[in-house]
Formats: structure tokens, sequence, C-alpha cells
């Protein structure tokens, strides 16, 4: 893990033009060994954009006015990220439509038949 420091955008006056206090956290997640391949998976899945082709999770922290609060900023965002990443997704669960939703759509399917063939010819009975 290291830390970068740049200058921030945005509103501030001379003291965003002058002071690095934006900060950029970088996560190597390959060499990341305490953590286990699947909650890794997790990781790249909810970080996104965020992780590089290089498996190098990158997070950046401009929020305030400070690089002390920033990277506590930083690291408190990874740790979340972690955090949610460790927590296995819940199974889903196969449920089955109740008798009276099919009752319904089944209605509606020859409601929608009906329309559909009176659209057709008109037979003429000769």
């Amino acid at each position: 893990m290291s830390f970068e420091f740049f200058r921030a955008s945005g509103p501030g006056g001379q003291n965003v033009n002058k002071v690095s206090t934006a900060v950029r956290l970088r996560f190597d997640l390959r060499g990341a060994g305490n953590i286990p391949p699947e909650v890794k998976a997790r990781l790249v899945r909810l970080a996104g954009k965020k992780v590089t082709a290089d498996g190098e999770l990158i997070i950046e922290a401009s929020r305030f006015r400070t690089q002390e609060r920033n990277q506590q900023d930083a690291l408190a965002r990874l740790n979340t990220l972690i955090a949610r990443a460790w927590q296995p997704p819940r199974r889903r669960r196969a449920t089955r439509p109740t008798r009276a939703s099919v009752r319904r759509r089944l209605e509606m399917k020859k409601k929608r038949g009906n329309v559909k063939r009176l659209r057709g010819k008109v037979r003429s009975d000769d």
C-alpha cells in the first residue's frame, strides 16, 4: 500500500494551487496474500473501475483540506470496501409464482389473444 499526494481540484483559493492535500491510495491486490481469492474477486467486482489491469486498487480522496484527513478518509474507504467484500453474497432462494398470479397472467394472455384475433380478416358467411 502506498500513498501519493497531489493538488486537489475545485474551489479553495490560493491554497488549492499551492498545497498538495489530495491523496491517492494504491493497494496491490495481487500482493495481498492475507485476502482469500474469493474475497479478492468480490473486491474487484465491487471496486469496478478503481482496479487497474495490473490488479491495483486506486482510491482518491480530496474531501478535506489536510493531507492527514484525506489519508484517513482513503483508508476508511478501503476498509469499508474490504469489509463489504468479506461478506459472502446471499444465496437466492427459488420461489414459485402464486396460483392467483398465474391465473391473472393466463387471463391477460387470453384477452390479448382475443384482441389480436379480432384484428384479422372478416369472413363473409355466404
